[in-house]
């Protein structure tokens, strides 16, 4: 099949780009002729939080994309389809994460729709997004308007898509496994250069640093467990909330040295330092639809202790990859990392994770991709 994907890409940063590129290779090996869109402006710079939106990693596998898209010109959203009207592609796979990009997104689908035979396919990350604005609900109904097939990735995402399209035809996989970090360091080199004992517990909050993940429940339970074990914390990752709050937290109950932040964008060829330092990664979210922090930790083999919001008790088995608690819940949070240091459960999830991350497969994606299309190029000829 001739498939385009639209999404974000190399050399711009993030997950959806980590993501992209690995759909990408997926199709290829599978016999497929795919090609990515992706966007020349992503965000305008006042709605954009972080430094910059480009990636700096030393160690990338550049991916093939022509930059095409502004998310708010729409003349660009007609060379857009052009490129696709003249590409005549089977397939085109829409990226889809944020209202925000529902005009753009619904233009594109619409005209391709209307002048084409190609079908128009939707991976949803999130319907509803964490962070809500004035809007959403409208912007959804019009970007999930002119989509023949969704895929989910989870079942809190598969009931938001239900509420706007009841007919939809859809497929719920799980998000795969980023696979494309390396694990460069063992853990005896990751805490020396870090400055972590080879005997201390240590856990890793990883990702932009956003409130409704929830980092400020995790420092609340810092002290809990520091009266029964001494704990270290390392949080890496760019922050998108108000840094000085956290700090203000950390010192006001004494853990300056139980957290070590590191408040930036981790490039690729750096993830590998942090996951090989920690035992077990923490994902306070007080809100969610997935994470893909939990399958870049399945790719290190990392167990994982989350909270019981969205997707996340699907992807971490209840004490067989790690532990899923109450959100919100500090003491149950203490208690679950206790239990987990207690107990000496790091390797019995680590060799869990081993065997349970192949349902988490690229593959697995590909070929539910395939499935929606077979009838219809049957159909077409």
């Amino acid at each position: 099949m001739k498939i385009i994907i639209l999404g974000t890409s190399y050399p711009m940063r993030g997950g959806i780009a980590h993501y992209v590129a690995l759909l990408y290779k997926a199709l290829r090996q599978r016999g497929h002729e795919v090609q990515i869109i992706s966007f020349k402006r992503q965000y305008p710079s006042i709605f954009f939080p972080g430094k910059t939106q480009q990636d700096s990693s030393k160690e990338v596998e550049p991916i093939p994309s022509k930059p095409l898209l502004d998310s708010i010109g729409p003349l660009s959203w007609i060379r857009t389809f052009l490129e696709i009207r003249r590409q005549q592609p089977d397939l085109i796979i829409f990226k889809y994460w944020l209202p925000f990009f529902a005009p753009a997104y619904a233009s594109i689908a619409f005209l391709t729709r209307l002048f084409t035979r190609t079908r128009v396919l939707y991976i949803c990350d999130n319907i509803v997004p964490h962070e809500r604005k004035l809007g959403d609900t409208l912007l959804n109904r019009l970007g999930l308007a002119f989509v023949d097939y969704f895929i989910v990735q989870s079942s809190i995402v598969r009931s938001d898509l239900l509420r706007f399209r009841p007919q939809a035809n859809f497929k719920e996989v799980p998000h795969p496994v980023y696979e494309i970090f390396k694990q460069n360091y063992t853990a005896e080199a990751a805490r020396q250069k870090l400055g972590i004992g080879l005997d201390e517990h240590v856990l890793l909050f990883f990702g932009y640093v956003r409130a409704y993940k929830g980092l400020s429940l995790l420092v609340e339970a810092l002290p809990i467990i520091r009266e029964q074990m001494p704990i270290k914390l390392l949080v890496a990752g760019e922050f998108y909330d108000d840094k000085t709050k956290y700090l203000r937290q950390i010192e006001q109950l004494g853990l300056q040295n139980s957290v070590q932040i590191f408040d930036d964008y981790i490039p690729n060829e750096e993830v590998g330092l942090y996951f090989a330092a920690a035992n077990v990664v923490v994902l306070p979210y007080v809100s969610a639809t997935q994470s893909g922090i939990v399958q870049i930790a399945y790719n290190y083999n990392k167990p994982v202790i989350t909270t019981d919001v969205g997707g996340l008790p699907e992807a971490v088995a209840q004490d067989v990859t790690g532990l899923v608690v109450p959100a919100q819940d500090v003491q149950a949070l203490a208690q679950a990392i206790l239990r987990f240091f207690k107990e000496k459960k790091e390797e019995t999830y680590t060799e869990n994770i081993k065997e349970q991350k192949k349902q988490f497969s690229w593959e697995r994606l590909a070929v539910a991709i395939e499935e929606f299309l077979t009838p219809a190029l049957v159909a077409n000829e």
